[in-house]
This record gives structure tokens, sequence and C-alpha cells, in this order.
């Protein structure tokens, strides 16, 4: 809004900021500058009042678009007196965002002009090729289309932070009932044990005001239980896993100088748990760099060097490869559709400006003909061709099916001479029907099909978007992860189904593809049904059970359906516009998501976002959005996660994101590698400060019923303090920044491993309790072991070892050790950081006990330090270690006994994983040089041949299947295992049985051997 843009005010062009443009202001625009508002076009610098504008900002697309000015406007040129003089009135639609339409008129003396899209420049749009313009404000500020389309910025939590939310209620609730115990068993207590202490302490008379005093007093004392430091520690746990991703080489875009940005430090551990992906087509999974790649003419097809092309078809290929003509979304499109042919002459002045992207709209040949020119998809076209063509369009099509096949853009071409008395007679409607406000559209539809009849058919384009590198390897293991891809594009249904095809988001062996191109919303919803039942039979009865289950007051969550194969489903934007509906939404939804892929062709960006919001609402999943152009702001602000890839259209939407890089192969290594390790590593992190912070505050409980209900502390005041700012802080997050199952070429190896991600199985309200009770179990342990250890002892030099310093010392360190081990047990890959804050947190806890129970800190602050000698007296002691070992097997003992036997009967994917990455790292053995015999009872299935072939292998004995130890682990390797060794020709066997290679003997080969050899693969 702080652009300055030249405003004709009072005769004069004035520098204005674009928050100070009005509706009605004239504004001057020159090459290369962004259009300011939605403005009306009065007149330009080039032939015939033309401008080309690139509209990536709005639809993706970076070919420029042709807009012309009216004549009574475009009359006026660059003269400031006449365009301030201007005095035109515009009756028009209202604000809306609608991008591909608009309707008005203008009044400019006595006539009445009609106003469409194509006299229209929308804010969004870059001035190009064209030295200046001149334009009329009509909508501005939050009013343009452009503004109109943009989705809500909304303030993004993970489902992490969800759920904490919940449970720090429920552990304010907790604190509030431990705390409400303790204060009654302090009322109970003065009433019958008060007056038994009165000589140490004065019994207060009123039992409820010492309950209350109590209450408060253990409010401060177990105040630990909630996690006021945790959410700091998150924070600086998803900086620095957001540092990884900045610092990844693997996701570094050498040619362009572009590195992988986390934008925003929140959201890391989402990434983990991605299940649904919308993706933008143009410019995300291909290079938006379009190249003439093949055509084919007067059934002929040609290669891109080949240039030997009819007349007419020349004048075609240079207006169609620089989208000089509108795309056919009706036959005509508009009156600038028209083609008037000149001589030859002229077009050879159209193939030297076509290289100045210049269009020309009307040329006249030297026998005055008129004649119409089309362009668009062969199914449109083709209704349109004069029976005389039917063997054309045979071969024509032959030519688009191969062109197709290559995951080439195609387009048919046609022309029709006109009649020039007919054609001033339908010109003449087409004004009439154009200045109408009231069925504009269709009384124009109607005149486009009136005379795009009985064309000729002159051939097809074949334009060539190439995907980017590793499209196809990046979805294929999306997909092994059971992330669902669902595209949504602008581009038509041909194209984007061919680029599904090209990038194996649909593929041949698919069971079925469905097609939703209904013009009704009875249609609509009846194509969605019968898809549906197709898919599962079964749901034709609880059709009707949907109001009942799913809708109501509130949103409710739809639940995945199972369904025997996969498919896939196409649907256009006329036919999702009526699927987005409230009343078919359901019915969209549930159909949608029964496919392996959904593809949406000519979305609007609203309608983007819209698709977003409908699975976020119910479906329980996490959603994630990538595009690179302003079109697809809406639907990345929509998402959980928002991904922007710096390309070829801008950055508005590496702006409006969460995470951006290059290249749409990153995205694998984003979610697969970074996304699974952060979620991986906060899920750890919870579970064990839940479980330490926990342990420490319940000790205190169980000590209550045993001082009585005094609110003493069990621990010495230092180690409170220091507890989780020195002995616990360093390792936890240790673990939580460096902590992997596998690393990250495992990772992409199994994508399978992502599955628990979704399915929150590393963190849930069940996790949670599971870590409150195993908190409450190393409570009772860490009290109640020490406290029989020194109930009644002595120490070696005779005196008692059970005062109540030596009993809080021991109790610490009890905690401290186990704490640590169970640290270390949670760790599955340990690093030199790792060893130096485990070891590190211990050896300082015992420096600091031993420096703070010493005479000189107790003369400098004898309140402060009152544990004097209580470490050098009570850790000497041999019993003293043997119960802090005690203690340490006897919390830990149950969760490994837990996990051991998990692991051997319901082994996870994880384990499987990783049992294979330590079967990797043991040492090959020597192989040993012995005829094995063959185990298996299957009979040999080798078929007879007439000629010589591989028999005596077979029976020699030296050739044995190789039985797959992964069949068991149920994990199937994404590639060739590196250790693989061939065998027959290629290891040197000749099914003649003579030596391939006679300077060496064969040998047996490590297939042969595999008994006796592991394999280093698996």
């Amino acid at each position: 809004n702080n652009r300055k843009v030249n405003v004709l005010i009072n005769g004069k062009l004035i520098s204005e900021k674009w928050m100070n443009v009005q509706v009605g202001d004239i504004i001057k625009l020159e090459n290369n500058q962004f259009v300011t508002a939605d403005l009306l076009l009065l007149s330009s610098s080039e032939p015939l009042n033309i401008v080309y504008i690139e509209t990536a900002e709005l639809d993706g697309e970076t070919n420029l678009k042709v807009k012309q000015a009216l004549t009574v406007t475009g009359d006026m040129g660059d003269y400031l007196e006449a365009l301030a003089a201007f005095n035109g009135e515009v009756y028009c639609e209202p604000p809306n965002n609608r991008l591909d339409r608009f309707m008005g008129t203008l009044t400019f003396g006595t006539q009445k002009y009609s106003l469409d899209n194509e006299r229209v420049l929308l804010r969004g749009c870059t001035l190009r090729n064209t030295d200046w313009c001149f334009g009329l404000v009509l909508f501005a500020g939050p009013e343009t289309k452009l503004m109109q389309n943009c989705g809500k910025s909304t303030f993004k939590r993970t489902s992490i932070d969800r759920l904490m939310n919940v449970l720090v209620l429920f552990i304010f609730g907790l604190l509030a009932l431990m705390c409400i115990i303790l204060a009654v068993g302090n009322g109970i207590w003065e009433n019958h044990a008060g007056s038994k202490f009165n000589a140490f302490l004065p019994r207060e008379e009123n039992t409820g005001f010492s309950a209350f005093l109590t209450f408060w007093s253990y409010i401060i004392i177990l105040n630990t239980v909630v996690p006021i430091s945790l959410y700091v520690s998150m924070e600086v746990i998803r900086l620095g896993n957001s540092y990884y991703i900045n610092w990844d080489r693997n996701m570094y875009h050498a040619r362009t100088d572009t590195p992988a940005e986390a934008r925003t430090t929140t959201l890391n551990e989402e990434l983990g748990q991605i299940k649904y992906i919308f993706s933008d087509k143009t410019g995300t999974l291909t290079q938006n760099i379009m190249t003439f790649n093949k055509c084919s003419i007067n059934g002929k097809s040609y290669g891109q060097n080949q240039f030997h092309m009819h007349q007419l078809f020349i004048i075609f290929i240079g207006l169609y490869y620089f989208k000089r003509l509108p795309r056919h979304k009706t036959p005509l499109e508009r009156s600038n559709s028209q083609i008037l042919l000149h001589g030859s002459s002229h077009i050879v002045c159209i193939l030297k400006l076509c290289v100045k992207f210049v269009v020309f709209l009307s040329v006249r040949n030297p026998e005055g003909k008129l004649s119409l020119y089309c362009k668009g998809a062969d199914t449109i076209i083709y209704e349109r061709l004069h029976p005389s063509c039917s063997e054309l369009m045979k071969v024509t099509t032959e030519h688009l099916n191969e062109f197709a096949g290559e995951g080439l853009r195609t387009l048919v071409l046609a022309y029709k001479d006109l009649d020039e008395e007919y054609f001033s007679e339908w010109k003449q409607r087409h004004h009439e029907s154009s200045v109408a406000l009231e069925d504009r559209e269709e009384n124009l539809e109607k005149l486009y099909e009136e005379i795009e009849k009985d064309m000729m058919l002159i051939g097809a384009t074949a334009i060539e978007d190439k995907l980017q590198d590793g499209v196809s390897q990046t979805i294929e293991q999306l997909t092994k992860a059971e992330i669902k891809i669902w595209v949504l594009t602008g581009d038509k249904q041909e194209t984007a189904e061919n680029i599904g095809y090209s990038c194996n988001l649909l593929r041949e062996e698919m069971n079925d593809v469905f097609f939703v191109a209904a013009n009704s919303p009875e249609e609509v919803r009846q194509e969605l049904r019968d898809a549906r039942l197709k898919m599962r039979p079964a749901t034709e009865q609880d059709k009707f059970l949907i109001p009942e289950i799913i809708l109501g007051d509130t949103p409710k969550v739809v639940q995945d359906e199972n369904v025997n194969g996969d498919y896939g489903l196409v649907i256009n934007g006329h036919s999702l516009a009526f699927a987005l509906e409230s009343n078919m939404e359901l019915e969209f939804l549930r159909t949608a998501c029964m496919c392996k892929t959904v593809i949406c062709c000519r979305v609007t960006p609203l309608q983007k976002a819209q698709v977003v919001e409908l699975v976020k609402k119910y479906k329980k999943a996490v959603t994630l959005a990538i595009g690179d152009g302003a079109n697809d702001v809406s639907m990345i602000k929509a998402a959980h996660i928002g991904v922007g890839i710096s390309g070829q259209e801008g950055m508005q939407a590496v702006l409006s994101s969460d995470f951006s890089f290059a290249q749409f192969r990153f995205l694998q290594r984003l979610l697969l590698v970074h996304g699974r390790w952060s979620y991986l590593r906060m899920c750890k992190f919870l579970r064990y400060f839940f479980y330490k912070n926990f342990t420490f505050t319940f000790v205190h409980f169980w000590y209550a019923f045993f001082c009585g209900f005094s609110a003493q502390t069990v621990y010495d005041e230092g180690f409170i303090t220091l507890y989780n700012l020195v002995y616990t802080a360093l390792p936890v997050l240790g673990m939580s920044l460096f902590d992997q199952d596998v690393n990250a070429g495992w990772s992409l190896e199994y994508p399978q491993l992502y599955v628990p991600g979704q399915l929150s199985q590393y963190f849930s309200k069940r996790d949670f309790m599971m870590c409150a009770l195993h908190s409450c179990y190393s409570s009772l342990v860490l009290f109640f072991v020490p406290y029989a250890a020194t109930y009644d002892t002595a120490r070696d030099d005779g005196k008692d070892g059970a005062d109540y310093q030596s009993f809080a010392l021991i109790t610490q360190t009890c905690l401290t050790v186990t704490v640590c081990v169970q640290l270390g047990l949670d760790l599955s890959y340990w690093t030199v950081v790792n060893h130096l804050y485990v070891w590190g947190s211990l050896g300082m806890f015992f420096i600091l006990t031993f420096t703070m129970y010493t005479d000189g800190l107790f003369r400098l602050r004898p309140s402060s330090f009152a544990f004097i000698g209580t470490a050098r007296n009570c850790l000497n002691q041999p019993n003293v270690w043997l119960t802090v070992a005690l203690t340490a097997i006897l919390c830990v003992l149950p969760v490994v006994a837990y996990r051991f036997f998990y692991s051997q009967i319901s082994p996870t994917i994880n384990d499987k994983v990783r049992y294979k990455v330590r079967q990797m790292k043991e040492p090959t053995p020597r192989p040993r040089r012995t005829r094995l015999t063959r185990r298996s009872t299957r009979r040999s299935g080798y078929a007879f041949s007439h000629a010589h072939g591989y028999g005596d292998l077979v029976t020699s004995g030296r050739f044995l299947r190789r039985h797959a130890p992964a069949r068991s682990m149920g994990l199937i390797p994404t590639g060739r295992s590196p250790g693989f060794k061939p065998t027959g020709r290629s290891a040197g066997y000749s099914p003649v049985g003579q030596e391939q290679n006679p300077k060496q003997k064969v040998e047996p080969t490590s297939l042969q051997m595999f008994r006796a050899v592991k394999d280093a693969s698996f």
C-alpha cells in the first residue's frame, strides 16, 4: 500500500501511494509496473489499444494475456486534457471474488458500451511489453477481486499445543485435588494427634483455618507438577529443529541459490503428522516453463525441429504459443477471437512481431474474406467441426493421444470462412446482448454456439510443461507414508489429468478414475453418489443416515471408509462449486476420501481454501498446502501447514507460508525426515518431562502423610531450586535436539515409519495417563525404599542414620539417578553431546551437593545451608549406594520389561527397522566353502526347453533359492538392496556349461552361501 502510482488530478499526473487511490481516479501505469486496483482500461501505447499483462499472482500462469480498451476511450490516448474531461458512467456488478468474469456497462455520451473481463485489469497483474496505459479505478483496497480471494490470517497451533491446553487444565485439577486431600488430612490430624505436639508446635484452635492455610501451602510446594518451564523448553526445541531445516544441504537448490527456510518455529512437530497434502500444479509439480514441442497439421505430425507448416497454421502457432487468444471456455470467448486475414506479406510481419509478444486480432486477405479461428480442447472443438473433417479428425486424434501420452498439453485449432453480410448482422446482435445487464452470459453463449459451427480442422499443438525433478518419486514416497495428495489447479481437466498420470498420481492399474463434470446440483450429487456406491456398494443402505450421524449443531468427525482397490477422482470447478455447498459437502468429502487421489480442475483461489477448510472441519487429520503463486495464498493460509515454493511466480506464496524451499521434491525430506524427527523428539520430551516432574512432586505428597501434613518439604531447598534448572534441564534438551530412532537414509527408505505420527501414537491422552501412573509408581518406590532402608539404622560409627537430613539427601540422590537412567533408556541415539549432558548433570549434582553442604557456606548463610556435613556423612555408607541402586532398578524395571515383551510380541515398525539397522552394523562372517543342502520341501517348477539351458546348474545343487528374511518383519524396501549379487550369466555361469571367464574358476556366489553369510542389506 506504500507503493507509488501516478494519479491524474486536476489535469496533472501526481505520484500517490496506493492507499490513497480511490474509486473513480484515473491512473497511469508503465511497463513492468503492478496494477494498483481493479481498473477499466481506457487507452494504451500499443496499436488497437491493447495491453499485455502477466497474471501469475492471480492464476499462477506466467504466459502473457491480452486486454483491449474500447475504441471510444482508446482514442483519448495519453492526452491528459481529454482524459481529465472524461465523464462516462460505469454500471457494474458489486465486489466479488470471481476472477474469470466481470459484467458492466459504460455510458459515454449517448452510447452504451458493454464491459467484460477483457476490458478490466485486476489488481495483482503486472503490465508487460506495454510502454504505458491509463485506467479508471473500479474497485480499490479490500473490494478488489484479489483481496476478495485472500483468506483470513489465523494463528496456527499444533495438535500437541491443543492437547497440552487440555492436559494443563487436568494438571491444575490434579493439583487442587491433592491439596484438598492434604488439607483435609491436616484437619483430621489436628483433631486427633495435634495435642501430642503442643510442646513443639502450638496447636491451632481453629482446625478449619489450619486446613485452609495448609491448602495454600501445598499449592506452593506441589506447584512443580504444573509444567511452567515446559513451554519455554518446547520453544527452544522447536527453534533448534527449525535450524536443522535451514541448515539441511540436501534441501538446498544450487541453481537458484535457494535454501530451505523454516519461517515459523511453532509448527515443526506438526510436519510429522500430515495426512492430507493439497498441491497446486503449475509451478509446483511442473517447472512452469512452456516449450513448444510438437504439432499436427492437416493429418501430419511434426516435431520440434520440423518447420514445414501450412501458412495458416504458422499464424495460429504464433498466436497460440504466446497465449494471445483467450482460452476456450466458451467457443468464441469474446469478439477478440475473430481473426480477419490479410495477404501473405502481413503474415511475415506477424511472425516478426510475435517475437515481441505482439498479438494480432484481425487482418484481411486480398480477397476480402473473413475467417473465424478457434482453439480449445479436442472435446470442445470436435463438436463444432464440419462432417467433412471426420477422416482428418481420426488422424489428429491419434496424434493427440500420442502427445498426451508424453504428458504434453494439447489444443486443437480450427477455422471457418464467414459471410460478410451474416457477420455484420451477427455482430449487431452480439453488441445488443453484450450491453445487457440481465441474462448477458446466456444470450452471448447462444450467439457463440451459433457462429461456431461447421468449422474446418487445421491441426493441433503440443506444449510441454516439464515436471520438476523427482516429483514422481516424491509422490510415490509420500503415498507409501499413507499421505493422501489432492491437486487443486486452475488448469483445464485434460491438462491436469495428463500431469496426474505423468507424476503417478493417477495410474493405469487403478480400478477406476471418476470424472465429475456436471452442470447442476442434482447431477453432481448423483455422480458423486454413483462413484461412492461403486467403490463401496454397502454404503447404499446408510446414505440417508448422514444427517443423523454427522450433521448437527457441532461438527462431527467423518471417519475413513475402507474400500477394496485404488480409485481416483477428477472434478472440475463448476461441479466443485455445487459440491462445496452446505447440503452436499459431506457427500463430496466422503466420496473424495475414499479415493487415493483427487484432482480439482478450474478452481479459483477461494475454492482451494474452501476445499482445505472442508477437510479440516470434518476430518481428524493434519493438512498441508503447497503452492508457488499468489493464487495459492488463501489455500496456504487455510491449511495447518503452508509451504511455499520460490519459483517463477514471485514470492507471494513464500511470504504467506510457514516453510519454503525451491523444489517439490524437497517435501519428502521435510516430512519424512525433519517432520518425523521433530514429532518424535517432542513426544519423547513431553513424556520424560511429565515423568520427572510428576515423580519429583508425588514424593512430596507421600511424605505429607508422615510429617503431620505440616507442609514440610522432603527435599533440601537448594535441590528444589536446581532440580529443573541444572540437574535435569540439559539432558532432556539434548535428547530433544539430537535423538533419532533411525537416520535420514532409513527414514526415506521406509516411509511407513511416518504412519505412527499420523495416528498420534507417540503422545496422546492415553500416553499422558500412562506417564502419570508410571510417575506415581516411581514416587512410591523413591519414598518408601529409602524410608525402609534408613528406618531404625545406624552408621558405621554407631550413630543414628535415620535423621531427616540424611533421608532427604538419599531420596533426592535416588531421584536424580533414576531420572537419568530413565533418560538413558529413552535415548535411541547417543551422541557426544548426550553423554556430556547426562554424565555432566550427574557430576554437577554431586559437586553442588558436596559444595552446598560444607561448613563454609553454613557459616555464611546458616538458614539457607542447614544440611551441614550431611553429604560426607551419608554418602560414605555402602548401604546408601545399595539403596540408590535398588531404587533405580525398581523404578525402571517395569519399563524395561514392558518394552521387551511388547517388542517381542507385537513389534512396531520402528522396532523392525531398528532391528534391521543393528543387523547391518554386525560384521559379516567369512563365507565357508561348504556344500549346502536344500531344506525347503517345496518342489521345483522349472519348465523344459528344447535349448540347452540352466539344467546343469539346477541339478548341481550349487544354486539355492534365497529366503527373504524381510517377510516376517513386514517391511518392503523401496529400492534394490545395495548388497545384491547377480547370478546366472552375470555371476559367471553359462547355460552350456562353459566358463564365462577362462582366467579364473567359477566360485559359489554369495547367494549360494546365503545360509552361511548374513545379508548386508536386509
